[in-house]
């Protein structure tokens, strides 16, 4: 599969990048783990999981675990293939942007 570099201006906020960059190796990580992992509140992990989901780049589903002896579920997140190629996308478009940056001559000198 072929990648676009594009710019994306959802995935280029800092913490969705992030949060994009983690599940694209993986099938899914969990709402608790994305949190610790980023040292985020989770309510501040929520609001750019939110502005994912709504963009259609993440899902986020509920399961019991056999782990937990109460009755919580795990949340799980997930990158979808729309997600995946805009994140592919923009770090595509950000390794075209280095590139011309590095071949740029800079300031002469004496």
């Amino acid at each position: 599969m072929t990648v676009e570099a594009r710019p994306d201006e959802i995935v280029h906020n800092i913490v969705r990048l992030r949060i994009c960059g983690l599940l694209r190796p993986v099938d899914a990580l969990t709402f608790s783990t994305l949190a610790a992992t980023l040292e985020l509140t989770k309510p501040a992990l929520s609001k750019h999981l939110r502005i994912l989901t709504d963009a259609g780049y993440t899902t986020m589903s509920r399961s019991s675990s056999d782990e937990r002896t109460d009755r919580r579920q795990i949340t799980w997140v997930r990158l979808t293939r729309e997600g995946r190629r805009a994140f592919d996308g923009h770090v595509a478009a950000l390794r075209q942007f280095t590139e011309i940056e590095a071949d740029r001559p800079g300031p002469a000198t004496v």
